[in-house]
């Protein structure tokens, strides 16, 4: 009968810790810090102390510093990456604060530029009510890199219990804010929503918005004739049309001014520019065969715990108040043991798959070895799902100070990708995707036409009749004079 007795209560135990450990496990370095100070406003048994302790350990580090204990356990092997818990109070400005050197390139420093999100928040934000920004920001941060929203009006009204008219009309806000058209759907709506800004300060062809709505497919030299008998005007008329869309409009808006911070880099063909990162990976030293440093960012310094003192005063507790107070202390005891529990798991993730991805890291995109969740959770001897959630929204900068999607290291596709880019930078005359799967074949990447083009599209590269002999990757239309390719 005791054991009997016994069961149900430890399984609830064992299944909220699974459920919480799970929840924090996928939680940004920034939503963690708001869950933690929270609980600390709401909860009594739980506190902050100025102490940090090694997470491996347990010894109390005196510095921000890799544990001297357990950095030394690989026995100083230059493959073997120092990961550690990284509490410094300026960890969200390391990428801004200007404690690099002076002489660094430019290129270096791209990540630091305003990252879309922000920019558009910023523009918007006296135009929102406070209920409202949360929402805003749910929009801005599902935006993919050519600022199209990856996700429904439908989905954030649901998920944020409001009227769907509330969410459109905070998407109208982004849609014509700077960049305009970013929040859109589609090229075709991004198109035509900078046309009515346009609209309000230019003289805008009578027909342009009807060659719009006809399909972008049609805004190409080749396909003049046919958007003339579309419209029924003249070719040199349906060719004043597409020159001034051409010139005037951006099919991408998003990258108007963040092109050159994205790189295809997660699966999706998706890469924010984060705030900051919750991962850094730096060097030791300059040496080629040097170790990698990796800092896992947490929100605090020092460490949570349960206060000592409520639980003495839990023994004394007026009996009004005895089952409240044990909730809290049960509560706390909890987070501070899933909490431990997070950072071990991102720490095991990060120790193996920085040895895995060593070169990628070092080298760049064209030597990301091919790995899965699945082949990293099986090593690690955890459930596919928990390796999901331990890399999921999170964003690591590598020692470029290039910040990528933790994602990214997964994806199998990347070489690929960079091949097929490649080719098309090179590309004496425009080819076709058939004629690209050919070469890419030839380089040891069997893949289908139609897989080709679904890379093509993820890294924002025009079909071949859309393309030209000058057509390269990095160049986007309309930017800068650089172009002369109709969309």
């Amino acid at each position: 009968m005791l054991l009997q007795n016994q069961r149900p209560l430890l399984r609830p135990q064992t299944t909220a810790h699974l459920a919480q450990t799970m929840a924090l496990l996928e939680l940004t370095v920034d939503e963690l810090r708001q869950k933690v100070e929270a609980e600390l406003a709401r909860n009594p048994a739980l506190e902050l102390i100025d102490e940090f302790r090694c997470p491996t350990c347990h010894k109390i580090l005196h510095s921000n510093q890799p544990c001297p204990t357990c950095a030394n356990t690989s026995g100083g092997s230059p493959e073997q990456p120092i990961v550690y818990l990284s509490c410094h109070e300026d960890f969200f400005t390391k990428t801004s604060s200007g404690s690099y050197p002076d002489d660094l390139p430019d290129d270096n420093f791209a990540p630091d530029k305003e990252a879309l999100p922000a920019y558009i928040l910023r523009q918007i934000g006296p135009e929102l009510q406070v209920d409202d920004r949360q929402i805003a920001v749910h929009l801005l941060t599902s935006l993919d890199e050519d600022g199209f929203l990856t996700i429904k009006p439908v989905e954030i009204a649901i998920y944020h219990h409001v009227p769907i008219s509330r969410v459109e009309g905070i998407i109208n806000l982004i849609q014509h804010a700077d960049p305009v058209g970013v929040g859109s759907l589609t090229p075709k709506d991004a198109l035509l929503i900078q046309l009515e800004v346009l609209s309000e300060t230019l003289p805008v062809p009578r027909l342009a918005e009807k060659a719009i709505m006809a399909g972008i497919e049609l805004l190409s030299p080749h396909h003049l004739p046919e958007l003339a008998r579309h419209l029924n005007i003249p070719v040199a008329h349906a060719k004043d049309i597409v020159r001034f869309i051409s010139d005037n409009l951006n099919p991408f808006p998003g990258r108007a001014h963040w092109g050159d911070q994205t790189n295809a880099g997660s699966t999706n063909g998706q890469e924010n520019t984060y705030h900051f990162p919750d991962i850094i990976i730096s060097r030791v030293s300059e040496e080629e065969d040097s170790a990698l440093v990796v800092e896992i960012a947490m929100p605090f310094y020092g460490s949570l715990r349960v206060n000592p003192l409520f639980r003495e005063a839990l023994q004394e507790a007026p009996s009004d108040k005895a089952e409240l107070w044990q909730g809290d202390l049960e509560q706390a005891t909890l987070l501070v043991k899933c909490l431990q529990q997070r950072n071990h798991t991102i720490v095991r993730l990060m120790q193996r798959l920085v040895v895995i991805q060593r070169e990628f890291i070092l080298s760049g995109d064209a030597y990301l070895k091919p790995i899965t969740r699945a082949d990293l959770a099986d090593e690690l001897e955890v459930h596919e799902s928990t390796m999901s959630r331990a890399v999921s929204d999170k964003a690591v900068q590598l020692p470029s100070r290039r910040i990528v999607p933790l994602s990214m290291f997964f994806d199998r596709s990347l070489h690929i990708r960079t091949a097929l880019k490649q080719i098309i930078d090179q590309e004496a005359y425009t080819l076709s995707d058939s004629q690209i799967a050919v070469l890419l074949s030839g380089m040891g990447y069997p893949v289908a036409r139609r897989t080709v083009a679904k890379y093509r599209s993820i890294e924002g590269i025009l079909p071949a009749h859309l393309r030209n002999r000058t057509y390269r990757p990095h160049l986007m239309l309309n930017q800068h004079n650089e172009q002369s390719v109709a969309v």
